[in-house]
């Protein structure tokens, strides 16, 4: 207890209304519940186009300032939408983008979303991103690289550095897999159909029947 060596003059008492008051106007530095949404929000869309989807998805994820006009303003992600033509992926979807909207609205720490979406695998296997090269385990993970980037843009993870050989070792590996993925397509004749099974344009006529060269499904039996 810090003792109180001079003679006391006056004594204001703060009023609960001025604390509440004080509260409000300080700083933020971070989301919570008693945030309520404003009519803008600034936001983001990006795209990424699955190898087992016919159509992309589109995924904005938009963001809401803090302390706004002020030294302490900060943007952090407030809610996030995935849309596409594929229905296929639609209830998942809704409720995936429900789940993490809510996470980002709580507050705290929400960049352990990352590697959650990132571990997800799907059984009937991954595939490699357009573009980069990168090994995506399944749709899921895809938007969890997505919400990454878009953190990283915000300063809410670290950029990753690589050095020159580590840059050159991962550009070879990517085009040896993007090799070998054309390879494997190309495998195929050019008027196969999508298999519902295996996910690849593998589907040709054998004796009237449409059949997988891939996997060798077929729906004669």
């Amino acid at each position: 207890m810090r003792e109180i060596n001079q003679t006391i003059t006056a004594v204001k008492v703060k009023s609960a209304e001025a604390e509440e008051t004080e509260a409000a106007n300080a700083p933020t530095t971070n989301l919570n519940e008693n945030i309520q949404r404003p009519e803008m929000l600034i936001g983001s869309t990006y795209k990424i186009k699955p190898p087992i989807s016919d159509h992309a998805l589109y995924i904005t994820i938009n963001d809401i300032l803090l302390n706004q006009d002020t030294e302490q303003e900060i943007r952090r992600p407030f809610e996030i939408f995935v849309n596409s033509k594929n229905m296929e992926f639609y209830s998942w979807v809704v409720a995936l983008t429900r789940v993490i909207s809510a996470v980002f609205r709580k507050g705290g720490d929400c960049t352990f979303l990352v590697e959650e979406l990132k571990a997800v695998f799907d059984p009937k296997g991954g595939y490699y991103q357009r573009g980069t090269g990168i090994f995506m385990p399944s749709v899921v993970a895809d938007i969890g690289h997505t919400i990454e980037t878009h953190l990283k843009t915000l300063d809410m993870l670290p950029s990753s550095e690589i050095d020159a050989h580590q840059q050159a070792y991962i550009q070879q590996k990517k085009q040896a897999a993007m090799a070998e993925q054309q390879s494997e397509q190309n495998a195929f004749p050019a008027t196969a159909s999508k298999c519902a099974k295996c996910h690849q344009k593998s589907v040709v006529l054998l004796d009237g029947c449409a059949t997988c060269l891939n996997c060798g499904d077929s729906k004669c039996g």
